[in-house]
């Protein structure tokens, strides 16, 4: 590394008493003359840290007079859980109509300045000072945000258990989960409590939801969102996406807010163009005229190894199923296809998410990236957590946090290298097959909405945990490869815990990256014409 600023003895602001301790501790002994050497250009190096303008005057501050927000309050009454904080924000001067009107909500891990962040947990009391770019966006097409949605505890749980501000509970069915992370969201569509609202997804967190509450919820293309403003799970599998009650408004939403932002390296240039979808405009896509055969021409590949998931529902087999078949009468070709490599997916996904993972999303600590950093938040978090700040983690977020620190000790960099290393070959292999398709289909989730546990119970993480076992088989490898993902509902099933009680299924549709509009059709087309609460 140069130096670039001038070296003075006299004037070292690190002394070799200073840089002993810190050599000693990485196991490292260097002799006194390097050391008095080192020390000098390490001064150098603090030097230029201490130079350093304050970053807060380059940040996307939102014009509060544009964009003002009134009435922030926490909720008396949260409806069952779904919200975190409360307040109203319109724009003065829209830009576009498409979302005139639309309330809003924001997955708790959205930038919203002025307004509190939990991100689903106590561990640090932070409010952010400016807006997420979705936010920006969604404000310019004329919505109106009305609160911040329940997360779970760092969005690290797929049980609506474990959010600061209480358990999320099914609209079908008080006591049983919403899915996570994005659970507030989810109820809050599905009641009707808002028109639309945001989730975020890096292993399922926006589908999960989606399926256990019967709304459409899209995770896109990685990179076709921008993520400024969003609190990190991992770069690499970082999405946020739309959740609305049918595809028209997910569509809508979508074209509000995709394209990138200047900020966000997540965004590759190719297949985008401006503020827009570079070859298709979504809402025309999904308000194609309805025919009997709105599917001509489309091939719809069953993804076999989607129905093989360990600890399966047959009930949700076969409503997935009879919900495939519908796609024939639509003059879709509907044929099975074998992609053996999805099974090995979510456990590449596991081992590659506790290094990278624990960093991003626990410390903060998202170096190698061009994007917005939240640089206020890090100075709330040190290079580990407090006994404080692990206590309030839930048991996934504990989870991560100790698998961070084991493969950090253990293996190094590696485990998570070869991790990466083999799920771009796993990638590949969607490509391939979506050489052959339009799209694949699957059922999002392999089983119903979980009961909760009991309020305030002290179970351990194991057993809180084991209520989700393979929950997201199908919706994490999706999030590595990139492609999108979206979760329609097609029916009811049964609770496992209680078969007189019929819950939301639903099933997944993926696409080619960058063709989320080829998905929304799709699940248009089947919405158009079938009544899923009635099958």
């Amino acid at each position: 590394m140069s130096v670039v600023l001038e070296l003075k003895t006299s004037e070292k602001r690190v002394t070799e008493d200073e840089l002993r301790p810190v050599i000693a501790k990485a196991g490292l002994e260097l002799s006194e003359p390097l050391l008095e050497n080192l020390s000098t250009l390490i001064s150098s190096l603090d030097k230029a840290i201490a130079s350093l303008p304050d970053d807060k005057s380059v940040w996307p501050r939102p014009n509060l007079t544009k964009y003002p927000r009134t009435d922030i309050h926490i909720p008396e009454d949260n409806e069952l859980g779904a919200w975190a904080t409360k307040v109203t924000v319109k724009c003065t001067s829209p830009i576009s109509d498409l979302l005139k009107g639309r309330t809003v909500a924001l997955k708790d891990n959205i930038a919203l300045a002025g307004v509190r962040c939990t991100n689903g947990t106590a561990m640090v009391d932070w409010t952010p000072e400016i807006d997420a770019t979705i936010v920006t966006r969604t404000l310019d097409a004329g919505a109106i945000i009305i609160g911040k949605a329940a997360c779970e505890n760092a969005c690290l749980e797929g049980l609506s258990g474990t959010s600061v501000t209480g358990q999320v509970h099914n609209p079908y069915a008080k006591g049983y989960s919403t899915g996570g992370s994005s659970s507030g969201s989810g109820r809050l569509v599905a009641t009707g409590s808002v028109d639309l609202a945001f989730g975020g997804d890096q292993g399922g967190s926006i589908r999960i939801p989606a399926s256990s509450c019967g709304i459409v919820g899209l995770k896109p293309t990685w990179g076709l969102v921008p993520y400024t403003g969003i609190l990190s799970l991992d770069a690499t599998i970082d999405h946020a996406g739309p959740m609305a009650r049918n595809v028209k408004d997910c569509a809508t939403l979508l074209e509000a807010v995709a394209g990138p932002d200047g900020w966000d390296d997540r965004q590759p240039s190719i297949g985008l163009e401006g503020d827009k979808l570079k070859f298709v405009n979504p809402v025309e896509t999904v308000l194609a005229k309805e025919t009997s055969k709105m599917l001509e021409g489309i091939k719809i590949g069953v993804l076999a190894e989607g129905f093989e998931v360990p600890g399966q529902d047959p009930n949700v087999v076969e409503s997935v199923q009879s919900a495939i078949d519908r796609f024939k009468s639509l003059g879709a070709t509907v044929a099975p296809v074998s992609v053996p490599l999805h099974k090995d997916a979510p456990l590449l996904w596991t081992c590659a998410l506790p290094l990278s993972g624990g960093r991003q999303s626990l410390l903060g600590d998202l170096d190698g990236r061009k994007q917005f950093y939240f640089t206020d938040r890090a100075d709330l978090v040190g290079p580990k957590l407090t006994q404080r700040q692990f206590d309030t983690l839930g048991p996934g977020a504990s989870n991560q946090y100790l698998g961070y620190l084991w493969i950090q000790e253990k293996y190094g960099a590696k485990v998570h290298g070869k991790a990466m290393n083999l799920l771009k070959a796993a990638g590949d292999v969607y490509d391939k097959a979506l050489k052959e398709f339009d799209v694949l289909v699957m059922p999002t989730l392999p089983y119903p909405p979980p009961k909760l546990p009991e309020p305030d119970s002290d179970e351990g993480p194991l057993k809180f945990l084991a209520r989700t076992t393979g929950l997201i088989a199908n919706t994490c490898p999706f999030n590595n490869s990139g492609h999108p993902a979206l979760s329609l509902p097609v029916g009811f099933v049964p609770a496992r815990e209680d078969p007189s009680l019929k819950l939301p299924t639903a099933m997944q549709i993926v696409g080619r990256k960058f063709a989320d509009a080829d998905c929304l059709k799709v699940a248009a087309a089947w919405e158009k014409a079938f009544d899923w609460k009635k099958l």
